[in-house]
């Protein structure tokens, strides 16, 4: 491993780890070798770094890295920076602007997989690690500066001076002075991945016996096709869904119905609000062509769907702005309950028999922390003698409780809770947006409740799951059919750990990295702290016209590639004489896996803006 420490002073930190095996060090520090030499420790330091075989160089500056190092040596794989400072009486801006310009340098030096560690005094980094944490505009804010150069706070730890060897901090307002390492953190960092720029897509499917080729919305652009689900994936969710399958047929005979769900319905869902669903038109002049997708000529098309609503009288959709009918309108598909109420209907089924369903589902909801425009489902179906419907319930979903109990307890510590509550006793106010959505399928008799236990407070639960029973049209007078709803990603995220939703479905390679062979485990961010920008919007509404909220929260999603984590409505005004009404709203924006910038998100605000006026056709102030 190479290894490039700056800013050294007296060398102690660089002569602690000269030694270590497979490690060659490359000492510098910013003074000269005169001005060096009368430091303490400094004279022996440097002998035995130069005895050991280490590279000392003198009047480096770390802002300018690339300029000392030949092209075949800037590969570092490790660059330290304890102390960092402009020297003298500078203050937090200077500060911040050394750092910021010493991320960029070092991006030109450090190997692809290689980390930064940058030591700070107790309270400059800015992060809840620092205890007393200062107030955000007194603080060096290093998380966000590093984002400027592309690089995301992996790690933090305390830095225990008094456990390095011979090691004596110095350079305290450029004097021969120890600052006060007490409470000091090492603060480790990484390359993010870019931000991704995603272009629109086509995806072509079977459909109706003929392969037929559509554009698929653009906030859903990179999580179509993504094969979590497929054998040779060690995504969390596939090992859950796996382990669920094993340990439930050791209950039931069980099927899987491996044939490919069309990925696109057409058809009546008298109980659903429309507006959940992506609308996908596959008339011919509805369609772009890929020379117009590459040259972004096809944000219409993308909103279509926005501005459609049903016409009772019609046998189509109607566009809301020109008031013509559109033909053959498709839907991706919101569930997979369909698919199972067909097999049933067809027949398809052994009394007994438990048939399973898996696979992506996707429905427009508003931002929030576990609300998710994609997840995976999981359906199980089961046909029995009409009286033996509970009993059948109750080892369903016994044998999904001792699954996930077991998968917990392997994985974590903390207390889990498991609940089937009755959905006529159970408190619509605290549906999550899955259940929400779940209750407008069909009659649902019980909620699949978890909660988890952790350091002695129980977090607020989630509904994972839900338990029907077929509509009596669907069977005959002595078969009952019940239908398990399971989501995966839910499941996957109390399991393991995982806070956000959107980090399952990262193209980092660290998150996959976690779960090897198939082995779930508690997941550790490799985002820590991640900087949380905010921005306002306020505009006019057109007289007459009501607000399309979860419009407002889908154009907030693609245009901010899922970077957008929360929608306020900050202030509602009406104008006294006009009657127009005006909203205020507050976006935050924050990303999981990825260095963000404040000159990124002011470029998706002003996207925003503009998108907004376009397709909910609103006047900004």
């Amino acid at each position: 491993r190479r290894v490039l420490l700056l800013g050294e002073g007296n060398f102690s930190f660089a002569a602690s780890l000269c030694g270590a095996t497979g490690t060659h060090v490359v000492a510098t520090c910013y003074e000269s070798e005169e001005e060096v030499s009368g430091l303490e420790r400094a004279v022996e330091s440097i002998q035995r770094l130069r005895e050991r075989g280490a590279e000392i160089v003198f009047s480096v500056d770390c802002t300018k890295l690339k300029d000392y190092f030949l092209p075949e040596k800037r590969e570092f794989d490790c660059i330290y920076f304890n102390f960092p400072h402009c020297g003298k009486k500078a203050g937090v801006v200077k500060n911040r602007e050394l750092l910021a310009h010493f991320f960029h340098s070092s991006a030109e030096v450090l190997a692809e997989e290689g980390e930064i560690h940058v030591a700070l005094c107790n309270g400059q980094g800015g992060t809840p690690a620092d205890q007393p944490r200062r107030e955000w505009h007194n603080s060096w804010q290093i998380v966000a500066v590093a984002a400027g150069a592309g690089f995301i706070l992996s790690n933090v730890h305390p830095f225990k001076a008094e456990t390095i060897d011979g090691y004596k901090c110095t350079g305290y307002r450029s004097q021969d002075k120890s600052f006060r390492v007490e409470g000091a953190l090492n603060h480790i960092f990484t390359r993010s991945m870019p931000l991704p720029y995603f272009k629109p897509m086509i995806c072509e499917i079977a459909l109706e016996s003929q392969k037929v080729s559509f554009q698929v919305p653009q906030v859903l652009v990179d999580k179509i096709n993504r094969g979590f689900l497929e054998l040779n994936s060690n995504h969390p969710v596939r090992i859950i869904k796996e382990k669920l399958t094993a340990e439930l047929s050791q209950a039931f005979p069980l099927q899987n119905i491996d044939c490919c769900h069309s990925l696109l319905h057409q058809g009546h869902l008298s109980e659903i609000c429309h507006s959940n669903l992506f609308w996908i038109s596959l008339s011919p002049e509805e369609t772009p062509s890929t020379e117009e997708m590459s040259h972004g000529l096809a944000n219409t098309v993308l909103f279509s769907h926005v501005d459609r609503c049903r016409d009772p009288d019609k046998n189509g959709w109607v566009d809301a702005q020109e008031g013509c009918c559109i033909s053959k309108q498709y839907y991706l598909r919101p569930s997979l309950l369909p698919c199972a109420q067909a097999i049933i209907q067809r027949g398809a089924f052994l009394p007994g028999t438990l048939l399973v369903l898996s696979g992506p589902v996707f429905r427009k909801c508003l931002i929030a922390p576990h609300s998710m425009p994609v997840f995976h489902e999981m359906i199980f179906v089961c046909a029995v003698n009409r009286g033996t419907e509970n009993s059948c319930i109750q080892t369903l979903v016994n044998s999904i409780k001792t699954n996930i109990y077991s998968l917990h307890q392997i994985v974590s510590g903390f207390k889990l809770s498991i609940s089937l509550q009755e959905a006529t006793s159970f408190d619509t106010a605290e549906l999550n947006d899955f259940a929400a959505f779940e209750s407008q399928l069909s009659k649902i008799e019980y909620f699949i409740h978890m909660e988890i236990d952790t350091s002695g407070s129980c977090e607020k639960g989630s509904c994972v799951g839900v338990i029907r029973k077929a509509h009596d049209e669907l069977v005959s007078s002595e078969v009952v059919v019940v239908f398990a709803s399971l989501n995966l990603d839910l499941l996957a995220m109390l399991i393991c750990g995982i806070a956000d939703w959107r980090m399952l479905w990262t193209s980092d390679r660290r998150f996959l990295h976690q779960f090897p062979r198939g082995e779930l485990k508690l997941f550790k961010s490799f985002s820590l702290y991640p900087p949380s920008y905010e921005h306002d919007v306020s505009f006019w509404i057109p007289n007459g016209e009501q607000f399309d909220e979860l419009a407002f929260h889908t154009i907030a999603r693609w245009v901010s590639g899922e970077m957008v984590v929360s929608i306020q409505l900050m202030d509602s005004f009406q104008h006294p004489q006009t009657g127009q009404k005006s909203l205020c709203y507050r976006l935050t924006f924050q990303s999981c896996d990825k260095a963000l910038t404040r000159q990124e998100v002011a470029e998706m605000q002003q996207l925003f803006r503009k998108e907004i006026n376009q397709c909910l056709r609103v006047t900004l102030r």
